[in-house]
């Protein structure tokens, strides 16, 4: 469903022709690059890209046996480091595929600095302190350090990936860019399209001269994409250049498809030993599994107890995949795992117990959305099971400890999954991963006194139903003394006798009882208090002129607030302000306000729900209005005074 629900930001923007701009050669570096002392379009990075280049070459040879489409990739990279918040660009890490026909080449890394009398001094990357790392039978990666490296350092590298090309080049990276480019060079044999994914200038460049087909695409002076309140994905709102390498287009033969299906994928991945094999393997039993399971018919109590057990007896090694690359029958003896393993694994235990499951393959929040026009399985990062019993259907990740086996993951909550529904037959199908019943859902109750010094004490409850209680208890897990800190986000507020209910009960709301000390407001003979407190919505997320991403909650919200204050002898309110509803044009979100005042005690109750998950960018300016006016009520003080 994310591909529905976030909007079409990332537009292509109009490409203009431009000249092929020649860089400076390796290690030629002037003295004013190194004197530079701040990006000049984002004056507080630590650090900035000046250029950031890649070249891919294509070849054809229909004689070879591993593939028909010989590629090579030479990249360049060099980087200003302003200041210590630049240091980590220093550290270097370049993941490649383990194939035999892929290897890095020619490689070079260079450090570059002033010497107190202003002679540039390069210290290179010593070759011992260059390693390839193998992250498991799939991937490896090059990992070095420079050295020497100083506030106003400047540092570079090149190499040549034999045998591989960019499937996608990021022209925004996680510090700005000055200047960024990706040349593709292929013969006219071949099918290649390029396709911007930009919202910002893209430059364009062709030359028949040097090939049948040499193109370049440059964008410059690219701000970092920075980190946005309830962004998702950073990967879906990076300029991007996607390459597909489409056909083989031979005068005087049918054109040759090089494009991947789904259903070829579906078949690679049954078929494949870290994956669909790993679906039919038999588990060794356990007896207290099978204990708990013979005295069980109801379905979806086998489910349950099933999805608790690999939780609570496999452990994750924090490694996202969809492999087994180990087995499943290695991890299920070793209790620890991949992602991709312990998931297997619950298949497997699922299906031995008779229950309708199926793996879905998916891809989380911080992973990005899929795109189902684009058939590869490079897009997944995760595995889980789909479970169906009777017309509802379940998703479960047996590496989540906490989310509940009828709560949906959040990190893939509103997305779209794979699921392979029938390994046998090749039948799959995308499934949206979506619950309107479950919510953030949050409830305050308020029940306090103010004394004559304008002091209000008293005890406050809070319950928490799905995502609400899935946060509070990640909070939990590093002390309830970190929970109960979350909980005051005003000054002159004290917090006493915090206690939590329900954390280790799936079924039941977790609730937080607590009593409350705020300090007294007065000016003159009118005193003042707020109602809005221990609800999260003490400030408001949207005061940002502007916003580049969509606004990505991932579940629909219900917030409440009630209580009563009970003021001194001889007070009243001033005139109470009027209850008020606010409704955003679409609807989506309802914000409403009711007070009352009787016999000197004052009542009230805020609610506020999103009927959306989610809000394109396009309505930034409508929900930044619509956040003004709702903080500005929520955080209104009530006046009293004396009779």
């Amino acid at each position: 469903m994310r591909s529905f629900l976030v909007a079409l930001l990332l537009m292509s923007a109009a490409i203009v022709q431009a000249q092929l701009t020649k860089l400076p050669a390796f290690g030629k570096v002037d003295k004013a690059t190194l004197g530079m002392k701040e990006c000049s379009f984002d004056k507080n990075a630590g650090a900035m890209i000046i250029f950031d280049e890649a070249e891919s070459f294509f070849k054809l040879d229909m004689e070879s046996l591993i593939s028909p489409v010989f590629q090579q990739t030479d990249h360049r990279t060099r980087i200003k480091i302003f200041n210590k918040k630049g240091f980590d660009q220093a550290d270097v890490k370049i993941r490649y595929r383990n194939d035999r026909s892929i290897s890095i080449k020619n490689f070079r890394a260079q450090t570059y600095n002033l010497d107190a009398a202003g002679n540039i001094v390069v210290t290179k990357v010593d070759k011992s302190s260059v390693y390839d790392k193998q992250i498991n039978k799939r991937y490896s990666e090059r990992v070095f350090v420079f050295a020497d490296i100083k506030e106003g350092s400047v540092i570079e590298y090149e190499y040549i990936l034999d045998g591989a090309s960019a499937d996608v080049w990021y022209f925004q990276r996680p510090i700005p860019v000055e200047f960024s480019r990706f040349i593709v060079n292929f013969p006219q044999e071949l099918v290649i399209t390029t396709v911007p994914n930009t919202t910002m200038p893209l430059k364009k460049g062709k030359d028949k001269g040097v090939s049948d087909n040499f193109s370049w695409y440059t964008m410059e002076h690219i701000p970092a994409l920075t980190n946005e309140p309830f962004m998702s994905s950073r990967e879906d709102y990076l300029q991007r250049l996607e390459i597909r390498v489409m056909a083989i287009d031979l005068p005087g033969l049918p054109r040759k498809s090089l494009m991947r299906t789904w259903p070829g994928i579906i078949k690679e991945l049954i078929e494949d030993e870290d994956f669909g094999k790993q679906l039919k393997r038999n588990l060794p039993r356990t007896a207290d599994l099978d204990a708990a399971l013979k005295q069980l018919n109801d379905p979806y109590q086998k489910m349950r107890v099933i999805h608790k057990y690999v939780r609570d007896n496999m452990e994750w090694n924090n490694y996202e995949n969809i492999w087994a690359i180990n087995g499943v029958r290695s991890a299920w003896k070793d209790k620890k795992g991949t992602s991709g393993e312990i998931n297997l694994i619950l298949i497997n235990l699922l299906r031995d117990a008779d229950l309708k499951v199926s793996p879905v393959l998916v891809s989380t929040r911080d992973n990005g959305t899929v795109n189902t026009a684009v058939a590869g399985y490079d897009q997944f990062n995760k595995v889980l099971a789909y479970v169906e019993i009777g017309n509802r259907h379940y998703v479960l990740d047996a590496t989540e400890r906490i989310t509940p086996t009828d709560l949906i993951p959040l990190e893939v909550m509103a997305s779209e999954g794979l699921v392979i529904e029938k390994s046998d037959n090749f039948e799959w199908g995308w499934k949206v991963l979506w619950d309107d019943k479950h919510k953030f859902t949050n409830s305050v109750f308020l029940n306090a006194s103010i004394d004559e010094k304008g002091r209000m004490s008293g005890i406050a409850n809070i319950t928490s139903y799905d995502y609400e209680k899935i946060q509070a208890l990640e909070i939990l897990k590093k002390g309830k003394d970190k929970l109960q800190e979350s909980k005051i986000t005003q000054p002159g507020i004290s917090i006493d006798s915090f206690m939590v209910s329900n954390a280790d009960n799936d079924t039941l709301p977790l609730g937080l009882d607590f009593k409350f000390t705020a300090s007294a407001s007065s000016s003159g003979e009118y005193n003042y208090f707020s109602v809005n407190h221990f609800a999260d919505l003490e400030k408001n997320p949207f005061v940002a002129d502007e916003r580049q991403t969509d606004i990505f909650y991932g579940a629909l919200q219900d917030y409440t607030m009630t209580g009563v204050i009970y003021l001194p002898d001889g007070y009243v309110m001033e005139e109470l302000p009027k209850n008020t509803k606010m409704i955003t044009p679409d609807t989506s979100i309802v914000f409403k306000r009711f007070t009352s005042f009787t016999g000197g005690t004052f009542n009230f109750r805020v609610s506020l729900q999103f009927k959306s998950p989610a809000y394109a960018t396009g309505s930034y300016e409508v929900l930044k209005e619509f956040f003004k006016k709702m903080y500005a009520m929520l955080n209104e003080k009530f006046v009293y005074t004396k009779k």
